[in-house]
């Protein structure tokens, strides 16, 4: 009988290890509340006109159109935001009230920043805050100036970065930028525009 050779098994490969399940995608960031001795004092006294939020730790309060200016020299006077660092807006073309507001604070003593923002519609005005920052004044033309909204009360709103004649507001989301700069071009110019 002969006997059965056996050839030797090939060394083991090593095994790479199971790679782990993928992590389950987290939802976007979403608010939460923003709850603060000067939040509750301020809901108490405007209910539902008044929603206080946190985003990404971003601190801000959501306010009825009618509280503004007064939200605004409260939170100046009361809460020591004494500097208005921006003032700015967002387009929104299928809502009713197309435009957020927005204005974002400081105060130097608290070392702490707050966001205050408002709805309105499109035509419709909002106080100006020049009297309560005077920051607010260039800042406000800038808003005036890339979307069109009119701020009562400001002492001299005209535009601040483009010509007098510019027809529209390049920062509405419906805006035909290029066609405006064709225009603009060939009759200021007298050239054709390079886009």
């Amino acid at each position: 009988m002969a006997e059965e050779v056996k050839t030797p098994a090939p060394p083991a490969q090593p095994v790479a290890p199971a790679k782990p399940a993928a992590a389950a995608t987290s939802a976007s960031p979403v608010p939460v509340p923003w709850i603060s001795p000067m939040v509750e004092k301020y809901k108490s006294q405007y209910g539902s006109a008044l929603e206080a939020l946190t985003y990404l730790g971003q601190n801000y309060l959501s306010v009825d159109r009618s509280l503004i200016p007064d939200i605004l020299r409260l939170l100046r006077d009361g809460e020591q935001f004494d500097y208005c660092v921006d003032v700015t807006a967002v387009h929104y073309p299928k809502r009713e009230k197309q435009f957020d507001v927005i204005w974002i604070l400081y105060s130097f003593s608290r070392n702490e920043r707050m966001r205050v923002k408002t709805q309105i519609a499109d035509g419709a005005s909002i106080p100006s805050c020049v009297s309560i920052w005077a920051t607010a004044n260039w800042l406000e033309r800038e808003v005036y100036d890339m979307f069109g909204i009119q701020f009562e009360g400001h002492p001299d709103l005209k535009r601040i970065l483009l010509p007098d004649g510019w027809k529209g507001h390049p920062l509405r989301k419906d805006y035909d930028i290029l066609q405006q700069d064709k225009e603009w071009v060939q009759i200021n110019l007298g050239i054709e525009s390079g886009q």
